[in-house]
């Protein structure tokens, strides 16, 4: 019930609009949002500017997804009908104040440009035109686009492509004018026949876009670190193949022979008896395992969708909705392999674990988004949540992922069956010898960290400018690629650390497996750092507060992530060479 309620919601995101239309049949262009061209996340409303506009704002119902992308359409006064040409009508005349001439001013600087939606096609064009230039004197000119001209692509009865161009006529100068000044504002619409059919209307708008154009295939960079990474994998698989053979040889043939280990020889067969010993804080342990689970399942179940082509990748939103869902739904892995590890390592307190397990990512995920929503609502920009989506959503995450927690929790607890580990552990630890600095912990977490970042470092830059920037990323193929490289990568690093730690005759390793390939998160936030002040043009309180806010969050999934992996790698690598080992 629950997957087929899924697919239902999701067939609602991605499905895309397939309105016909009869000669003279009016075409409602909605008004979205303005912004500058050079902080993506810091939009308005369009009726935030002093433009034409209805006496009585009406809205356009939006689905979930085009909330949280900031969108926020309502009906404007541009009259548009099918297959109908327009030449320069009016529009409205609007009597600027000294304050509307500024607030023009100010945003024509910042490279404000706007979107409409015609057809559920988004049209965008910049709302003025800035001239710099010279040294002395220095020129500096305002103007703005009063004139718009829309030119509509159709096939028969549907609309095919739009588009909107402010160039057609010369702009407004805003200099030099003083309060009132009147300006009139109007429009043009012409009408185009295309043999494009309809099904591939969404290749038209791709092809012709204002913002740059998709992100080409970088094949050369994917092979290179394909290549290497599997160069690395292939090394860590071969080198430990033969250690772990001659040390099977060396001590089981020592046992044989009735020989003890000398107290002073190394090796990972002395600390048997304290391998299996049970890591400190065993609650938060689970937890960030069973989160951590639950984010690999929705990671996986994000990018199959996409590689299937279930959204749409002009309309961002379909994939926060989808994310949003999974969340939801996959909270009941998160809360299964939480208590059923908790069960296993011998926890009582089952409830608070699965309390836990609930709040490890929803409430630091919480104070971060008040914190931004907060600044955003003061700013008063759409990306901003309306109190009807805030509520919705804490419904969902109260009655479908929270109860979806304890069901997963609750069958996890009585699944459970017991540890077996293959040696017992004594009462008393052993004393764990002083290591170089080369086997601290700090350097197997900037081994562990780096080397899974440097598998994706190639995809690192065109995802953050997709997020970050005005990118069209649609490789979801390669990407999905990548993704599979990095968990194979985190793996073989980790089998290889955890390896290294107990040949040092170190046995905690249940933590340690858990931050050295965690330590990631930390890399991918340098690189963040970098992006911010290096490859962006991002200014201003609100893009900085968002970018930093949300990076950190995606460093936080990707500690509980490439952890979780670690970890189960780790305990499976653990269990094998143990279990192999002839014991007294």
């Amino acid at each position: 019930m629950a997957a087929r309620t899924l697919v239902v919601v999701l067939a609602v995101i991605t499905i895309c609009s397939s309105a016909k239309y009869k000669q003279g049949e009016k075409v409602v262009l909605y008004v979205n949002k303005v912004g500058p061209y050079f902080n993506p996340h810091e939009t308005y409303h369009y009726y935030q500017l002093p433009v034409c506009r209805p006496k009585k704002i009406e809205h356009k119902s939006l689905t979930l997804g085009e909330v949280l992308d900031g969108d926020r359409m309502a009906v404007s006064l541009y009259e548009i009908n099918f297959k109908q040409n327009a030449d320069k009508k009016e529009l409205c005349k609007v009597t600027f104040k000294e304050n509307d001439l500024q607030l023009l001013r100010d945003a024509i600087e910042d490279l404000y440009y706007f979107e409409f939606v015609i057809d559920e096609i988004p049209v965008r064009g910049f709302i003025g035109h800035l001239e710099e230039g010279g040294f002395l004197p220095h020129n500096h000119k305002v103007f703005l686009w009063a004139h718009l001209s829309f030119h509509i692509e159709y096939n028969g009865d549907q609309i095919i492509f739009a588009n909107v161009s402010t160039k057609e006529q010369a702009p407004v100068s805003l200099d030099a004018v003083s309060a009132p000044f009147e300006v009139s504002f109007t429009y043009s619409v012409k009408w185009t026949q295309t043999n494009t059919p309809f099904e591939e209307r969404g290749k038209r708008v791709r092809d012709t876009s204002f913002f740059p154009k998709y992100l080409e295939i970088h094949w050369l960079s994917i092979i290179n670190s394909m290549v290497l990474v599997f160069l690395l994998i292939g090394f860590v698989v071969i080198i430990l193949t033969r250690v772990l053979k001659s040390d099977f040889a060396r001590y089981n043939v020592d046992d044989e022979d009735g020989e003890d280990l000398d107290s002073d020889e190394n090796g990972w067969k002395i600390i048997h008896t304290d391998v299996f010993r049970f890591p400190p804080q065993k609650n938060l342990f689970c937890a960030i395992l069973g989160v951590g689970s639950q984010f690999l399942a929705l990671a996986t179940g994000i990018m199959l969708m996409a590689v299937l082509g279930m959204f749409n990748v002009h309309r961002h939103g379909a994939i926060n909705s989808a994310g949003i869902v999974l969340y939801a739904f996959t909270s009941c892995i998160a809360g299964y392999v939480a208590t059923n590890t908790y069960k296993k390592l011998g926890g009582e307190s089952w409830v608070w674990n699965i309390n836990l397990t609930s709040c490890l990512f929803a409430m630091p995920f919480f104070l971060i988004w008040a914190v931004i929503n907060s600044v955003a609502w003061g700013y008063g920009t759409t990306q901003a949540l309306p109190w009807t989506t805030v509520v919705l959503l804490m419904c969902l995450w109260l009655f479908v992922g929270y109860p979806l927690t304890v069901i997963g929790g609750i069958l996890g607890k009585n699944w459970a069956h017991g540890f077996d580990a293959p040696c017992r552990t004594k009462n008393i630890a052993r004393e764990i010898p002083q290591v170089p600095w080369y086997r601290s912990a700090f350097a197997h977490c900037v081994v562990g960290g780096f080397l899974p970042f440097s598998a994706i470092s190639v995809e690192m830059y065109y995802i953050f400018a997709t997020l970050w920037g005005r990118e069209q990323y649609a490789l979801y193929g390669i990407l999905f690629i990548v993704y599979a490289i990095l968990i194979g990568v985190t793996a073989c690093i980790s089998i290889a650390l955890t390896y290294f730690q107990l040949s040092a005759e170190d046995y905690r390793w249940w933590w340690r497996s858990i931050f050295s390939a965690g330590s990631t998160g930390i890399f991918v936030f340098l690189y963040a750092l970098f992006y911010y002040f290096k490859r962006s043009n991002m200014s201003g309180a609100l893009q900085t507060i968002e970018f930093f806010g949300y990076t950190f969050l995606t460093c936080y999934v990707f500690f509980l992530m490439l952890g979780t992996v670690s970890f189960f790698a780790s305990l499976h690598f653990v269990r094998y060479i143990y279990v192999n080992l002839k014991m007294d």
